[in-house]
């Protein structure tokens, strides 16, 4: 039987990135994401809707996050549902979250400070395609 865990999310960040570190000394962040969505009612009203999302972010990306990301940030969010559950004061409670697999920043780079598109590193250049298409295929716009 197969199966599929696959996520896509934006929306914009509730709070600033929490980051720890596990024992290991392995980078970790909790990104709280609230999903707008807007839908007619049954009286024909335009309504919204706000999903709230707690998105866990590993290694060198939470680092990333946590520098880059504030409060009021649009984020696109890849990843996929885990659940977890514990014991707290007798108690079993569980939660849904995001493992994010990507976190891609979105919006104006002044929000949250200097971006890692900034940094001194060059940014690289897209081979030409190959094979196929016109011979002015190289000056067109991507089409995304």
């Amino acid at each position: 039987m197969a199966t599929m865990n696959r996520v896509f999310l934006m929306g914009n960040l509730t709070k600033d990135p929490e980051l720890r570190y596990t024992p290991s000394g392995t980078p970790v962040a909790n990104l709280r994401l609230a999903v707008n969505s807007t839908f007619k009612g049954q009286d024909g009203q335009r309504k919204e809707d706000v999903c709230y999302v707690t998105i866990v972010v590993w290694n060198k990306q939470a680092e990333l996050c946590n520098q880059y990301l504030k409060k009021g940030r649009p984020v696109l969010v890849e990843g996929r549902l885990i659940y977890r559950s514990w014991e707290q004061e007798g108690k079993t409670r569980s939660t849904l979250e995001v493992r994010a697999d990507r976190v891609q920043f979105m919006g104006r780079r002044e929000d949250a400070g200097p971006s890692p598109e900034s940094s001194e590193e060059p940014v690289p250049v897209m081979d030409e395609p190959t094979g196929g298409g016109s011979p002015d295929a190289s000056d067109e716009e991507p089409p995304f």
